[in-house]
């Protein structure tokens, strides 16, 4: 009877039902993390096997003797380095002389113009900075044409005025003259 009377506030659910929740959160959170060390152990797990450790550890020996080798020939390497290559000659069938000359030819005139190509390489990068410099120029002309065009508009309108003051002054002093004439002081 005593459990009967005694009810559960909703309050207090809604509290243990939050508990729960929370409960299974962090136990989810937990079987994620394990299933992520999983993975990554699997992923790892060829790296550091055994029969992939040998294999590299084969490469690397191979790499070992083949400069012990290189070591041991350092001379003889050094000699042939030494050596000119102009005084050895390249065996080409005589059908293939008239390409290789045209070979040499193209050649000569790449090499002619190696640098002219390489300054051209190193200035793309710079292309976008000087596309800018170019249309600040750009707008600057612009504004300079239209500024010459109205000093022209205005030389052109003084001149007139010019003119019709230069006009009138001369039709003045033509009507003076004649006046003059016809009046004697």
């Amino acid at each position: 009877m005593l459990d009967l009377s005694r009810r559960r506030t909703p309050c207090f659910v809604k509290l243990s039902e939050m508990e729960q929740i929370a409960d299974l959160e962090a136990e989810i959170n937990q079987k994620n993390l394990k299933i992520e060390i999983l993975q990554l152990e699997k992923e790892t797990a060829d790296i550091a096997h055994p029969f992939f450790l040998n294999q590299k550890y084969e490469i690397l020996q191979d790499m070992n003797r083949h400069l012990e080798a290189v070591l041991k020939e350092k001379k003889t390497l050094r000699q042939r380095l030494m050596k000119p290559l102009c005084q050895e000659n390249l065996p080409i069938e005589a059908v293939f002389h008239r390409y290789v000359v045209e070979f040499l030819t193209l050649a000569v005139s790449f090499i002619e113009k190696l640098e002219s190509h390489l300054q051209t390489v190193r200035s793309i990068p710079q292309i976008p900075q000087t596309m800018k410099n170019l249309d600040n120029a750009l707008a600057k002309i612009d504004l300079l044409v239209t500024e010459v065009e109205e000093l022209a508009e205005q030389v052109l309108k003084w001149r007139e005025l010019q003119k019709g003051i230069h006009c009138d002054s001369f039709q003045n002093s033509k009507s003076d003259h004649s006046f003059s004439s016809l009046n004697p002081i």
